[in-house]
């Protein structure tokens, strides 16, 4: 070492230093790069992926032969800048090469290549791995080596070595990335895949048509009223019952009933003939279930009954996609129909209304966790059925009532302005 040239020294200086920057910019960029398009461009045939996951499937050999790789590049460097300081500076060039070299190599060995790394992890990993590849097949042994002393001086502090598999996304985590895809996914599309992973956590108790709003045929009915209502049905399904709801009979298809508009006499017992067995769906029971449900039985419509076989309401098909695609509409009047705007910016609301379905497409802030209804907020909260006139707060939102019957709330104004002043 000593009959080498000083100019010669520092060249070997620098390019140690290089190396070192590539080590350890390469460490940055494998772990820092992103997993799942690493699995995407593998399996398109990126060959630079490939290097990289090939490296990945096993990170303790890929951290020991840089961390060997990095180690030993230092040392060298070292040893060399002390011969080069101890050339130029005597005994005092021990600590400026020491000062000197700390700097460098904190500058232009850590910092800097391991910033590129970590801003663009793809364009570091890729050509890094065309090196690391063959270089961890010349040192393989001395890698295992390593790991394996390394690996039993963990197990002599009672730390495991088994890695825990855990490249599963959770729900919540989904969720995020799929809020921050920003302009890669539509708008839209964010809306449909974050509803979906909702599907969850919503029951048919959320979605369905309350009981006393549920359309059907009374089989006691007159026979042409009968008649009148399936020919100016819209639904292509309806519940058929004697007095109320309660007493289901079954389903009638508009189809299955098409020869009964050619005759004028009564012949309730043919329809009875045609219904279909009815669907019962516990209220409980969660979208994403009910979905699959209703694909294995190849039904589109289902009644909810409470935990003593009560019907509760009726939940279809088109209501669960709608949870998945949202309204066919953007005019909010239309969406809910229960809502009226005012000139002075409130709403008339009917008291049949839907906390959820207020939530999803007003925006309003009510409670959810107890009723479903705004009735039924509004008489929890008072603990009382009110008068008409009477006013409240309930989470910040002014609620008069505007009607009210002896039993419950008929429609109320609500002032969504007036919380934001408030506020």
């Amino acid at each position: 070492m000593n009959d080498i040239p000083t100019e010669v020294l520092g060249g070997i200086l620098l390019l140690l230093i290089l190396i070192s920057g590539f080590f350890s910019g390469s460490e940055t960029s494998m772990m820092a790069i992103n997993r799942y398009r690493l699995r995407h461009l593998s399996r398109i045939g990126h060959r630079g992926a490939r290097s990289v996951s090939t490296l990945l499937e096993r990170p303790e050999r890929l951290i020991g032969l840089i961390l060997l790789g990095n180690n030993f590049v230092n040392i060298l460097a070292s040893s060399i800048a002390t011969i080069i300081g101890l050339r130029l500076f005597g005994d005092a060039g021990i600590a400026i090469a020491t000062g000197f070299l700390t700097f460098v190599v904190l500058i232009f060995a850590e910092v800097t290549p391991k910033t590129i790394a970590a801003l663009n992890p793809e364009r570091f990993a890729f050509p890094a791995a065309y090196l690391l590849t063959p270089l961890l097949r010349i040192l393989y042994p001395l890698v295992r080596l390593i790991n394996w002393i390394t690996n039993l001086v963990l197990r002599t502090f009672g730390i495991s070595i088994t890695p825990e598999q855990n490249d599963h996304l959770s729900r919540e985590e989904l969720r995020t990335v799929v809020k921050e895809a920003g302009g890669l996914i539509p708008q839209k599309h964010q809306a449909m895949l974050t509803s979906i992973l909702d599907l969850e956590q919503v029951t048919v108790e959320d979605i369905m048509v309350p009981r006393n709003e549920i359309i059907g045929i009374d089989i006691e009915d007159d026979w042409q009223d009968i008649l009148n209502q399936i020919t100016l049905s819209q639904h292509t399904r309806l519940p058929v019952f004697r007095d109320n709801t309660e007493h289901l009979l079954g389903i009638l298809h508009m189809r299955d009933a098409i020869h009964l508009h050619a005759t004028e006499s009564d012949d309730k017992a043919e329809l009875i003939k045609l219904l279909r067995d009815q669907l019962f769906i516990p209220e409980q029971t969660t979208l994403n279930t009910q979905l699959l449900q209703f694909q294995r039985l190849k039904q589109r419509m289902g009644l909810v009954v409470d935990e003593y076989g009560d019907v509760q309401g009726l939940v279809t098909l088109e209501d669960l996609l709608e949870e998945i695609v949202g309204e066919f509409t953007t005019d909010a009047s239309d969406i809910i129909p229960e809502v009226q705007s005012r000139e002075d910016g409130s709403y008339l609301v009917e008291g049949s209304a839907n906390l959820r379905e207020l939530e999803k497409n007003m925006g309003w802030e009510l409670p959810q966790d107890g009723p479903k209804t705004l009735n039924g907020l509004i008489l929890e909260h008072l603990e009382d059925i009110p008068e008409s006139g009477t006013s409240m707060m309930i989470n910040g939102y002014p609620i008069e009532v505007t009607h009210a019957s002896e039993n419950l709330v008929r429609r109320v104004a609500i002032f969504p302005l007036l919380r934001k002043t408030l506020l």
